[in-house]
């Protein structure tokens, strides 16, 4: 938790305690439907939900916002970024069952008011947001497919809507399809720390 409240010192008291709360949660979890890699789950605050936070470094939404967590897993990045957003709305899907049980039940064990996970592959969502984000689901070009028809015309935030994905290593040759319009912002800009030198956000506006 030092690391998270390092770079986010303005965390209210109740979003502390949420954050704090999920250590624990995902330990237990992970025990019983194994969503981080064993390995991983002692970096739950470095590598999740600090990763997960930099989307909020790139841009802070503005209440009333809605986002779209595509692929997500235990619940990445879209439960840190709904603790951080508590006037946002976020709706994870994930073609995963048992996934999006414990994103739902994290979410509902911290009180979290502001997130609807359901069991869903990206095709079948028909709701619109301005963003939708990512975790390196798949390639970007394929993702771009899927959710174009996704994104709300509404505008209410200083960058456009569109997509935020995270992605590591060599991304050039799924961005250069959109080699115009594609913002790439390296996380180490945001942070500190061997881990995320390598790390990257993609904003592509839509």
């Amino acid at each position: 938790m030092e690391e998270i409240l390092k770079y986010f010192p303005d965390l209210s008291e109740e979003q502390i305690l949420q954050l704090s709360a999920l250590y624990d949660l995902y330990h237990d979890w992970n025990a019983k439907i194994n969503v981080i890699s064993r390995k991983d789950i002692d970096n739950l605050y470095e590598h999740h939900v600090l990763h997960s936070l930099s989307i909020a470094k790139a841009l802070r939404f503005k209440p009333g916002t809605t986002c779209l967590d595509f692929g997500t897993g235990g619940g990445f990045p879209g439960i840190p970024l709904a603790i951080y957003f508590p006037e946002c709305q976020f709706k994870l899907i994930d073609g995963t069952g048992k996934k999006i049980r414990v994103a739902t039940e994290v979410a509902n064990a911290i009180g979290l008011k502001n997130v609807v996970a359901a069991h869903l592959r990206g095709e079948d969502e028909k709701g619109k947001y301005e963003f939708i984000v990512s975790r390196a689901v798949m390639p970007l070009p394929d993702l771009v497919k899927i959710v174009k028809k996704n994104i709300s015309k509404s505008q209410k935030n200083a960058m456009p809507n569109g997509i935020f994905c995270l992605k590591g290593g060599d991304i050039q040759a799924e961005t250069r399809p959109f080699k115009h319009i594609a913002q790439i912002t390296p996380i180490s800009s945001f942070f500190s720390g061997e881990w995320f030198k390598e790390k990257n956000i993609i904003y592509l506006p839509l």
